[in-house]
């Protein structure tokens, strides 16, 4: 008899633990796709945000590209002496405080983005420095010249920064 009543407990035992089992494995498969239903919403959600903001911060970085290539920057910033050693200076100062007033923009870039960025700048502080180490370049209208003679046989490093810049914006669509 108490053998019997062992036997019946455990065949009405077992439907309830397979029903119970059932029942967690479905409570725990949709409370997953409900977890990833609110990521992906909220992701989509961060991007519509964020895309402005990314945007934003590539306009700058291709505004801050095109003010350091040397024919523009030569033009807007003029000598104040005719020593070439102030006004080398003078241009490496402005190509820092530019790269300095967007330093913040590199957290809405890639990293790859970021580093192009970086090396355009410093060719150009190089390529500034190397014109001005030229015994022909005597004074800051020479330095001038030595530099703009130099882009006309080749292409700034800002510009290939740029073209780097519009690739990463056009793959964002």
């Amino acid at each position: 008899m108490d053998s019997e009543r062992i036997i019946d407990l455990f065949l009405f035992a077992i439907p309830a633990l397979i029903t119970g089992l059932i029942a967690y494995y479905f409570f725990k498969e949709h409370t997953k796709n409900e977890d990833g239903r609110r990521r992906y919403l909220l992701h989509k959600d961060m991007q519509v945000n964020s895309m402005p903001i990314r945007l934003q911060a590539y306009e700058r970085m291709a505004i801050f590209l095109e003010r350091i290539t040397p024919a523009k920057l030569l033009i807007r910033v003029a000598p104040t002496s005719s020593n070439k050693d102030d006004y080398e200076s003078l241009l490496i100062a402005s190509i820092e405080q530019e790269f300095e007033h967007n330093l913040s923009q590199q957290i809405y870039l890639t990293d790859d983005c970021w580093n192009i960025i970086s090396a355009a700048k410093n060719a150009t502080i190089q390529l500034i420095r190397k014109a001005s180490l030229l015994e022909k370049t005597d004074t800051a209208n020479k330095l001038r010249e030595v530099v703009l003679t130099e882009m006309m046989e080749k292409r700034a490093p800002s510009d290939a920064a740029l073209s780097f810049i519009k690739q990463e914006v056009s793959e964002m669509w």
